[in-house]
């Protein structure tokens, strides 16, 4: 049995039916196919994507795979890793250009938007300071002394921290809790308001300003360009 798409009618192949409809007329497995350009013995390419779609549950987790998770698919090699790599990082570069055009951090919710941006992709947990006056967002170990010391290297006026739970959900713990009230005292004791602790997850983002937990008296209103 044939399995290659060049076999298909040409108004089903996926390439020629996004240069005539647009790539936003394709499911993300027949993209994902035209990026995967062949299948395997068994497979077309986009039978080869929708596996892989429905093995790692959805698109990002296909692009978040290890090589040795990925190798286990007929067709998939260092090779096509390599592109899946290069492509992931491609358009995490055009989404941070895009981003960091006239960004506007005025509102909690945007702030909250950018750092889903930063940090939706990391495996480990990581803890960031948004310096917003500073135009600069760093990421560094958690360690208020080395916080604070960052803060005032930068002048900044105003900071917004976050960390993120790659593999559970956005409910802050004790430990949180604890520390945002540390931070808190601490910016304080500085003349530094802390506009808010954001932590973010896969699917959900949990603010401790919007819960009234950190009541900061108001957001700048700027908008700042930003340089990573």
């Amino acid at each position: 049995m044939n399995h290659s798409i060049k076999q298909w009618p040409e108004q089903e192949r996926p390439r020629e039916r996004l240069l005539l409809q647009g790539a936003h007329s394709l499911s993300d497995a027949e993209l994902l196919a035209i990026f995967l350009r062949s299948g395997s013995k068994q497979h077309s390419a986009v039978e080869l994507a929708r596996l892989l779609i429905q093995h790692f549950g959805h698109l990002n987790a296909v692009f978040d795979s290890s090589l040795d998770d990925l190798k286990q698919f007929h067709g998939i090699g260092e090779s096509k890793y390599s592109q899946l790599m290069a492509v992931k990082e491609l358009g995490r570069r055009y989404l941070k250009h895009q981003l960091n055009q006239g960004l506007d951090l005025s509102r909690s919710d945007l702030i909250r938007d950018y750092l889903r941006y930063e940090l939706i992709g990391e495996s480990q947990e990581v803890f960031a300071v948004l310096c917003l006056d500073s135009q600069l967002l760093n990421y560094c170990n958690i360690s208020i002394n080395q916080l604070l010391r960052y803060v005032i290297q930068k002048h900044a006026t105003f900071i917004v921290i976050a960390h993120n739970h790659p593999k559970g959900f956005a409910k802050p713990s004790r430990e949180d809790y604890d520390l945002t009230q540390e931070i808190l005292k601490a910016c304080q004791l500085l003349e530094i308001e802390l506009l808010d602790h954001m932590i973010i997850a896969a699917e959900q983002s949990y603010s401790f300003a919007e819960h009234g937990l950190i009541k900061p008296k108001t957001f700048p209103t700027n908008v700042i360009d930003k340089h990573l």
